[in-house]
């Protein structure tokens, strides 16, 4: 198993994206702390992934407080002995005309995914050092790399940008204490998210629409980032660090 003895904190880890990739962790032999604002998924998430509780612990919490991503840390390392590996995972996506975001749809944005990348890199940091190293790797956005009109997200293209800005710079700063900062950017995968802002029958409808928008002619699954996930952290990935992969079906690709 590729990360036993591994501990792996993953926020936003839920449902979608986050709960693949804990489920993931967890069947490669890592101790995985999951972290949400709904403690009642998470706690549902933890024991679904792992009925025993011994391996998969849930800590809710707003990660754009500080004192969530200390819990957190403090969580893992009272109950693993340490952090190897950090996912900044958190997200929201609500496609919104320019001229329609208000400063709190603004602050939010920046608040789950520029905050929610900061302070959890910030907490986990000091605890991979003592561990000679680690691996950071960041849920982006292919919408940070490439506009798509049809879904105007202009606060969320400027956050997840910062993301990105956040890998990049990060993996320079800390490559000399041996820790990985990397990122993937997917385009349309199929995830709760869109369920936030339509119904369950305008998903059924519209997100089938969107498999056409990918030259490899599907939407993206929540394993497809998963895995991708998975390598990055890996030591199978030892010399990349400071990327951005798309996971985009070909999208960026065919429009650059």
């Amino acid at each position: 198993m590729k990360f036993e003895n591994k501990t792996v904190i993953v926020t936003g880890g839920g449902t979608g994206i986050g709960k693949t990739t804990a489920q993931r962790f967890f069947e490669e032999g890592a101790n995985v702390v999951i972290n949400g604002r709904r403690e009642d998924v998470l706690k549902e998430t933890a024991l679904e992934i792992d009925p025993s509780g011994k391996k998969v612990i849930a800590i809710a919490g707003d990660i754009s407080l500080q004192e969530t991503s200390k819990k957190l840390v403090q969580a893992a390392v009272e109950a693993f002995g340490g952090v190897d590996i950090l996912i900044n995972n958190t997200g929201k996506f609500n496609p919104t005309p320019f001229m329609d975001h208000t400063a709190d749809d603004l602050q939010s944005y920046l608040d789950i995914i520029v905050k929610g990348t900061f302070y959890p890199s910030q907490a986990v940091i000091p605890e991979m050092r003592k561990r000679g190293g680690g691996a950071i790797v960041n849920t982006g956005s292919m919408w940070a790399i490439q506009a798509v009109e049809a879904t105007p997200s202009s606060a969320y293209s400027a956050a997840m940008a910062g993301r990105h800005a956040l890998t990049r710079n990060l993996a320079v700063e800390l490559a000399g204490d041996h820790i990985r900062v990397n990122a993937v950017a997917p385009a349309v995968v199929e995830t709760p998210i869109y369920n936030t802002f339509m119904t369950e029958e305008q998903v059924a409808e519209v997100l089938p629409s969107f498999n056409a928008f990918h030259p490899i002619g599907r939407n993206g699954t929540t394993k497809d980032v998963a895995e991708a996930i998975l390598f990055l952290a890996s030591d199978s990935a030892s010399w990349i660090t400071g990327v951005v992969m798309p996971l985009d079906g070909g999208i960026t690709a065919r429009l650059r």
